[in-house]
């Protein structure tokens, strides 16, 4: 078993800076990722309402800087997946692949993963046409006709971006407008690449092998009908991996942790930053700071236990 003075669950923009903060003051602090770090940040094509850059940033370009500057201040990372949180008295035991470790601050940046849109043919799909990351598989588009769902940032961001490679980009949205920032909406309105479904939704996904069709239905008519699209992007939201824990924790009705202007949990030594935590804006900006007053929470609370 490994002890620490902190860990950080999640290598996303909140669990890098608060790595950074938490190595520069040299506690005895290690992240753990999953995957690679970075989070969903990585499959944004383009960040440009990240102080600092002034013509924009690509979100695998800006993520692997976060990760060199912490681990230039000494931060540790290890790549394993958290299974499972438990109380060991004051501290918390975490179980990560075939490894235990022991901790008496907890940051838990863990972030969210993107939602499911529940219709037919969507998991059958998946990989096969049905995707969620743009920047991932959008080359595999050259020249095709693909939907996008929703009417988010993210959504009208990644129908732009789907433009470098796709014939025409069909935007399905619910509402009769958009709630991306204005900017964004504007070079969607205006590309010719792109057409925007009003009051519609997806009602199903077609195809064997591969996506071939989407039926869709105007829900202020009633309408039904059927579009011809190699691919789908979903843009409906998220949901936090937060599912984790042994005992009770405050969440609210959507499983994001609930916490304090300070980051901390109903869980005394345990911090919330990012994504994963209950909120109504989720940006990498805010997400940084929350990683930064994570950290600075979790040193006081470290200094506290040692006096």
């Amino acid at each position: 078993m490994k002890e620490h003075d902190c860990i950080i669950i999640g290598g996303g923009p909140a669990g890098l800076t608060a790595g950074i903060y938490a190595a520069r003051s040299r506690l005895d602090v290690l992240l753990l990722e999953k995957l690679m770090p970075g989070g969903q940040a990585v499959t944004t094509s383009l960040v440009e309402n990240y102080p600092g850059f002034d013509e924009g940033v690509s979100g695998p370009d800006l993520m692997a800087r976060m990760d060199q500057q912490a681990r230039r201040f000494g931060l540790d990372v290890e790549i394993a997946l958290v299974e499972r949180v438990a109380l060991d008295g004051g501290r918390k035991r975490i179980f990560a692949d075939d490894k235990e470790y022991l901790v008496n601050a907890l940051i838990v940046s863990t972030g969210a993963q993107s939602r499911l849109l529940g219709v037919p043919g969507e998991q059958e799909l998946k990989g096969k046409g049905v995707s969620y990351c743009a920047t991932c598989d959008g080359a595999f588009f050259r020249e095709k006709r693909v939907a996008v769902v929703g009417g988010g940032d993210s959504a009208v961001e990644e129908a732009v971006y789907l433009t470098r490679f796709a014939d025409k980009v069909f935007i399905i949205h619910r509402r009769d407008q958009l709630r991306a920032a204005k900017v964004v909406q504007e070079r969607a309105l205006q590309h010719d690449k792109i057409e925007i479904l009003w009051d519609t939704v997806v009602t199903r996904i077609n195809g064997e092998q591969f996506v071939q069709s989407i039926d869709v239905k105007n829900v202020k008519t009633d309408q039904e009908s059927q579009l011809d699209v190699a691919g789908v992007f979903m843009y409906v939201g998220v949901s936090p991996n937060s599912d984790f824990f042994d005992f009770p924790i405050d969440k609210d009705a959507g499983g994001f942790l609930i916490s304090d202007q300070n980051m901390q949990t109903s869980v005394e030594g345990i911090y919330a930053a990012g994504d994963v935590r209950s909120k109504t804006f989720r940006q990498i900006v805010n997400a940084t700071g929350e990683g930064a007053m994570a950290a600075f929470s979790a040193e006081k609370y470290l200094e506290n236990l040692k006096s």
